[in-house]
């Protein structure tokens, strides 16, 4: 864990390590060859007073409207410092795909409203790059745990059982991004990273990019959180039996990111008067979303429900009066 070296010189904000400018104020830190990160400036930066993002739009972008929430209220911000991504993936899926799979996703699900894919407003699917921090670890743990497969003589139903694993972890995704939710980001998840290329062998000018809103100190703590859990199921299939209270502690021998963008398809569409988002993995082509939910539907299925309740009730009561006669 990285110690706190200074405060801000602008507003007192204690800096870590890593960090290359204050993440209140935006100040450039004072110790930049304390780390390992590179900075760059981000141009055409723009940020949206619905949902928070902040981001670097193609030059070449004649309209502009927010691909996370679908608002117009962008705010235009003089050229700002950014985390500089060590590595990007390149899209792999191209509009003509990414708007096929969208109208697939729309007319699909039976509790939707019928009339969704007709009704929806629905603005064009944007190519968006949006930041994460991928981190690698070699871990060291020690684990104890009960089983139920007691030995000869034991007189409870459990047993203490011990033991250690070692564990190489990578690819482990934090996100970056102010807006998407770790949930989002679970269902289109993996990435090839094998794809990667290095920063200066892209063009970010002619693409729109999230800038990196969490910093590497905040990612950190949700990394070593994650790796726990896996080595906690790790050490669990090692328990002979069923187990319970696995225990794990864990040493970290090695624990490092990088920076990158992954690509991403996301669409903000409005559904009477409320916001939905659909997202997809710009390189596999995974998807997932949020959708209104048909209340007719659903009041027909209770509707129905009802009725065959009521239906065999009503059977029920007429064998019982002929089983009395």
């Amino acid at each position: 864990m990285s110690e706190l070296l200074e405060k801000c010189t602008v507003c007192g904000a204690l800096l870590d390590e890593e960090d290359l400018f204050c993440a209140n104020c935006g100040t450039e830190a004072p110790h930049p060859e304390a780390t390992a990160l590179a900075a760059e400036t981000s141009t055409h930066v723009f940020r949206c007073n619905g949902c928070g993002a902040s981001m670097s739009y193609d030059a070449n972008a004649q309209s502009l409207r927010c691909p996370f929430c679908g608002s117009e209220k962008l705010e235009a911000r003089e050229d700002e410092l950014s985390v500089a991504p060590k590595y990007v993936i390149p899209a792999a899926i191209d509009r003509g795909r990414a708007e096929t799979e969208l109208r697939r996703w729309l007319g699909s699900g039976f509790w939707r409203p019928s009339d969704l894919s007709s009704t929806a407003v629905v603005v064009k699917i944007v190519q968006v790059y949006v930041p994460f921090w991928v981190f690698r670890a070699t871990t060291f743990t020690y684990w104890t745990a009960d089983s139920n497969r007691t030995p000869p003589g034991a007189r409870g139903d459990w047993f203490p059982v011990s033991g250690d694993h070692r564990g190489e972890y990578a690819g482990l995704l934090v996100g970056a991004s102010s807006v998407l939710t770790p949930a989002e980001i679970a269902a289109i998840e993996p990435f090839d990273f094998s794809a990667a290329v290095a920063r200066d062998a892209f063009d970010l000018d002619r693409v729109t990019y999230e800038r990196f809103m969490v910093a590497r100190r905040y990612a950190r703590p949700t990394a070593r959180w994650a790796i726990e859990n896996l080595e906690r199921q790790a050490c669990a299939k090692y328990v002979p039996g069923s187990s319970r209270n696995v225990k794990v502690n864990v040493r970290f021998e090695g624990l490092a990111s990088d920076p990158v963008l992954l690509p991403f398809w996301i669409l903000a569409y409005s559904y009477k008067g409320t916001t939905h988002r659909f997202l997809m993995n710009g390189q596999t082509g995974r998807s997932t979303g949020t959708a209104p939910i048909s209340n007719l539907k659903i009041a027909a299925a209770i509707g129905i429900g009802l009725a065959v309740v009521a239906g065999l009730l009503a059977c029920a009561g007429a064998f019982a009066g002929l089983a009395a006669l």
